[in-house]
C-alpha cells in the first residue's frame, strides 16, 4: 500500500443467521422448577424501532447471588439465557434478585443485568431490569442516573403473583435504556 495509509473497513455484524449455532447455549442453560420459592417469571418481547418483533434475539439475565453453590455451578444460579420466538416474545423463569452492594458501599435495588444479542448489532447491548414493586428503586444509584422520563423502560411491571412484564425496544422514541461499557 503506497503511503502506508490505513483504510477503515466495516465491522462484522452477528447476522444474518445469528441463532444458528447458539441453540446449544440455550438448551444447556439449567432449568429451574416453577413454584420454587423466590422464583419469578419475566415475560416480554424484543421489538425494533417500528414495533416489529425481533425473532432471533438472545437475552442473558444475570443477577448476583450469595449462595455458596454459586462457586460450584457451571452456570451461576442467577443466570438464565433465553431466545425470542417468531413473535419476538421471551419468557424466563429465574430466582428473584436481592439488593446488592456496590464497591463504594451504596446499596442497589434488586435488579438484573440483561445482555441483548441480535442480528445486525455490532456488539451486544447492556441493560438492567428492575421491578415496580421495589421501594428501593427510588434510591438506586444507577437508576437515578437515568433521566426520570426514561426510567420506566427499565422497570418490569407486575403481571400477577411472581410474574413481570418487560419489553425491550431496540430503537426509537420508547427505546429501552442501554448502558455503555
Amino acid at each position: 500500500m503506497s503511503g502506508d495509509r490505513l483504510i477503515s473497513c466495516g465491522s462484522q455484524t452477528v447476522g444474518p443467521y445469528f441463532r444458528i449455532g447458539l441453540e446449544y447455549l440455550i438448551e444447556s442453560t439449567p432449568k429451574i422448577a416453577s413454584g420454587t420459592p423466590g422464583n419469578i417469571t419475566i415475560e416480554g418481547r424484543v421489538l425494533d424501532r417500528d414495533g416489529a418483533p425481533v425473532t432471533d434475539a438472545l437475552l442473558e439475565f444475570w443477577s448476583s447471588t450469595d449462595t455458596p453453590a454459586f462457586q460450584q455451578l457451571e452456570f451461576p444460579e442467577g443466570f438464565r439465557r433465553v431466545a425470542t420466538d417468531e413473535a419476538g416474545a421471551f419468557s424466563v423463569l429465574i430466582q428473584r434478585p436481592k439488593s446488592s452492594r456496590m464497591k463504594d458501599g451504596r446499596m442497589q435495588a434488586p435488579h438484573m443485568l440483561v445482555l441483548v444479542f441480535a442480528r445486525g448489532l455490532l456488539r451486544h447491548l447492556i441493560s438492567r431490569v428492575y421491578f415496580e414493586d421495589e421501594d428501593a428503586n427510588g434510591s438506586d444509584p444507577v437508576l437515578l442516573t437515568v433521566a426520570s422520563e426514561r426510567r420506566s423502560t427499565l422497570i418490569a411491571k407486575s403481571d400477577g403473583a411472581h410474574r413481570f412484564r418487560w419489553d425491550v425496544i431496540l430503537q426509537g422514541s420508547n427505546e429501552t435504556v442501554f448502558f455503555a461499557w
